[in-house]
């Protein structure tokens, strides 16, 4: 017989209410996340956190070992390398699929509109996320979404760090990089789309692997 469902809003709230604090940098990557402090915080039971925290490790951005309790991962050069390697397989895909069903394309013109008019570091980056979530809904496939989805918090971490590192290099190639892989998903030129697609990725993955090596770590306009 199958079991009863359970009803997960608080377990899902904490999730969200914890995630909120690591993207945002306000828990920094390595931290550890005590259930007993996270309860009394968030004002919810140990077991709706701990589900919660679950939630969280299934997303990839956080790490439970027995005995040792859950922390939340680390920025070290192989977990990036990691990360990149498989968003850019995943990017590829989903931008290459986009541009031969040539459909939902408009979303990704008003989306590289709205970058050239920010300038806060949070809210591009949520432009930059929101844009890749598009072609990936363009490419209308349900597994290469659900792919993606299972690693766009990661990439946000990561992504974040990226910035903080260097807001200004992000912000001189955010719009210029988008706009062009909206152009070529548009004109179906699927050969130099590939190629950009993955480059657009190990762009970034070069300039925040810079980073955690220089420890030039910045504060952008609108991050905490």
């Amino acid at each position: 017989m199958v079991r009863p469902a359970r009803r997960r809003g608080l377990a899902e709230e904490a999730a969200d209410r914890i995630r909120e604090e690591i993207l945002s940098g306000r828990v920094p990557p390595g931290s550890a996340l005590r259930e007993v402090e996270l309860a009394a915080s968030l004002e919810v039971s140990r077991g709706s956190v701990r589900e919660g925290l679950a939630l969280l490790e299934r997303e990839g951005l956080v790490r439970s070992v027995w005995h040792k309790g859950t922390r939340v991962i680390e920025l070290t050069e192989a977990d990036v390398e990691e990360v990149y390697a498989v968003r850019a397989a995943l990017d590829r895909l989903a931008a290459v699929t986009a541009a031969g069903r040539g459909e939902n394309l408009d979303e990704l013109d008003r989306l590289v509109a709205a970058m050239a008019e920010e300038n806060d570091g949070t809210r591009l980056l949520s432009l930059d996320l929101d844009f890749h979530e598009a072609v990936y809904r363009a490419a209308g496939n349900r597994r290469l979404l659900e792919a993606w989805h299972a690693v766009r918090s990661q990439v946000y971490l990561f992504q974040s760090h990226r910035i903080r590192y260097g807001h200004e290099h992000y912000a001189a190639r955010v719009v210029h990089e988008h706009r062009e892989l909206a152009e070529l998903i548009r004109a179906g030129d699927t050969e130099r789309l590939a190629a950009v697609a993955e480059e657009h990725v190990h762009s970034a993955r070069r300039a925040l692997l810079q980073g955690l090596a220089e420890g030039n770590y910045q504060r952008p306009h609108g991050t905490p």
